[in-house]
C-alpha cells in the first residue's frame, strides 16, 4: 500500500466552502513553429482555464485538456460555462471528490446522448482541479501536502514534446537548462524515427534516461517491428505504440515481443479502464492525464492502484502551466519513482502566465510552498491571450 496516497484518500479536515462564481476562459498563444505528433499538428498553444470563487473570495484555478481538434478549446469552455457551472454555483463543497462524482453522474446521460464523453470528462476534470486548489488554500497548505505527500518539495522531471526536426539540438538545450531525462516523438517513418533515436542517444550518452512516444501511430505488426528496431537505443519506455482502443491482447502480444517497457494511459477514462490495464500485465508505465479525465479526485485513486500493483505512475500532461503544476502536486503526493512530463516547446501559457514558474535543477522541479497550487495566473497575460 502506498501510504501517502492512502492517507490522501482518507483525508479529513476540509473547510466547507460555497461556490459563488466561476468562468471558463480560453487562451491562445502563438508558437514560433508547429508542434508535431504522429496524428496531428498544433499551430498555436490553446488553454482552457477555469476560475472558481468561494464565499470568502478565495479563487481556485483548473485547466482542461484542449489540444485537439483545433476548435476544441472554445467548445469545452462553452460546455463548462453553460452546463457545469450552473450546476455548481451555490453548491456547498465539503470534499471535492463528492462534487466530482456528482457532476459525473448528473451529466452522464447528456454525455452519452451527445456522444461527447471525452469533452465532458475533460471539463469536469478542470473543475475538480480548481476545487482542490480552493480546498488547499482554505487549509493554508500546498496541495501536495493536503493530499498526503511527504518529504522534500520536488519531483523528478523529463523534457517532453521533442519534435522530429533536429531533436539533438533541443536535447542539448534542455540538458543545459537542467533536464536529465528526455522523450522523443516517433511514429513518422522508420528512417526518421531510428535516425532521431540515434542522434538523441549520441548526445546524452548510454546511461541517461531516454523515452519514445509513438502517439498511437502503429498497428500491431508495425509496433513489433519498430519496438525491436528501437531496442538498441535502450528506451526506458515506448509510449502509445498502439491506438488506445486496441484490445489489451494486442498490448500483451507486443509486450512479449520486445524488451522495452510499454507506456500508456493518457487516453483512458474511468478507474475500471486503469484497473484493466494494470491487470493485463502488458503496460509497465501508466500515465493518467488529470486534465483529460479525473482531475485530482480520480487520478489520485488511479495512482494508488497503479502503485499498489507495482507499476510506475508517470502523469501525462501537455498543456499550460496550471495543469502542469497540478500534475506535479499529485505526483509528489502519490510517491513512487515516476517523473513529471514537462513540455519544453515554447509556450507563454506556462512561464509567462505563472511567474515565477518552477525551474528545473539537476533533473527535478521544485514545487511552490504557497497554499494550493502555489502560483496565481497573471491577469495581464490572461488579457493578452484571451479569445473567449
Amino acid at each position: 500500500m502506498n501510504t501517502s496516497v492512502s492517507a490522501a484518500r482518507e483525508a479529513t479536515g476540509f473547510r466547507t466552502f460555497t461556490v459563488m462564481d466561476g468562468e471558463a476562459l480560453v487562451l491562445r498563444a502563438p508558437t514560433p513553429y508547429p508542434i508535431r505528433t504522429a496524428f496531428g499538428t498544433m499551430h498555436d498553444r490553446p488553454a482552457v482555464l477555469i476560475r472558481i470563487t468561494d464565499e470568502t473570495g478565495t479563487v481556485g484555478w483548473g485547466e482542461v485538456w484542449c489540444n485537439f481538434p483545433s476548435v476544441g478549446a472554445e467548445h469545452r469552455a462553452r460546455l463548462i460555462n453553460s452546463i457545469l457551472l450552473p450546476l455548481l454555483k451555490g453548491r456547498t463543497v465539503e470534499n471535492p471528490e463528492a462534487i466530482f462524482a456528482e457532476l459525473s453522474s448528473r451529466t452522464r446521460l447528456l454525455a452519452l446522448q451527445s456522444g461527447e464523453a471525452g469533452p465532458f470528462a475533460q471539463a469536469i476534470a478542470g473543475v475538480d482541479i480548481a476545487l482542490w486548489d480552493i480546498a488547499a488554500k482554505r487549509l493554508g497548505k500546498p496541495l501536495w501536502q493536503v493530499l498526503g505527500g511527504r518529504g522534500a518539495p520536488q519531483v523528478p522531471a523529463y523534457a517532453s514534446g521533442i519534435n522530429p526536426e533536429a531533436p539533438e539540438r533541443v536535447v542539448e538545450a534542455q540538458h543545459a537548462r537542467g533536464f536529465r531525462a528526455f522523450k522523443l516523438k516517433v511514429g513518422f517513418s522508420r528512417e526518421t524515427d531510428l535516425e532521431n533515436a540515434a542522434r538523441v542517444r549520441a548526445v546524452i550518452g548510454p546511461d541517461m534516461p531516454f523515452m519514445v512516444d509513438a502517439n498511437q501511430a502503429w498497428d500491431l505488426d508495425k509496433a513489433i517491428e519498430m519496438a525491436r528496431a528501437l531496442e538498441p537505443f535502450a528506451p526506458q519506455w515506448l509510449e502509445e505504440p498502439l491506438a488506445a482502443d486496441r484490445p489489451l491482447s494486442e498490448w500483451q502480444t507486443l509486450a512479449q515481443k520486445t524488451t522495452i517497457p510499454l507506456a500508456a494511459g493518457e487516453n483512458l477514462r474511468g478507474l475500471s479502464s486503469f484497473d484493466e490495464m494494470v491487470q493485463s500485465n502488458a503496460v509497465g508505465v501508466i500515465q493518467p492525464d488529470l486534465a483529460k479525465w479525473g482531475g485530482v479526485s480520480g487520478c489520485r485513486r488511479a495512482a494508488q492502484r497503479i502503485l499498489e500493483a507495482g507499476r510506475r505512475y508517470c502523469p501525462h500532461f501537455l498543456g499550460a502551466g496550471v495543469g502542469l503544476l497540478a500534475s506535479a502536486h499529485l505526483l509528489k503526493a502519490a510517491g513512487g519513482d515516476g517523473m513529471l512530463e514537462v513540455d519544453v516547446n515554447d509556450n507563454p501559457l506556462q512561464r509567462e502566465l505563472l511567474p515565477p514558474f518552477p525551474e528545473i535543477a539537476d533533473g527535478s522541479v521544485k514545487l511552490p510552498s504557497e497554499p494550493g497550487l502555489g502560483i496565481v495566473p497573471r491577469e495581464e497575460t490572461i488579457a493578452r491571450y484571451r479569445t473567449l
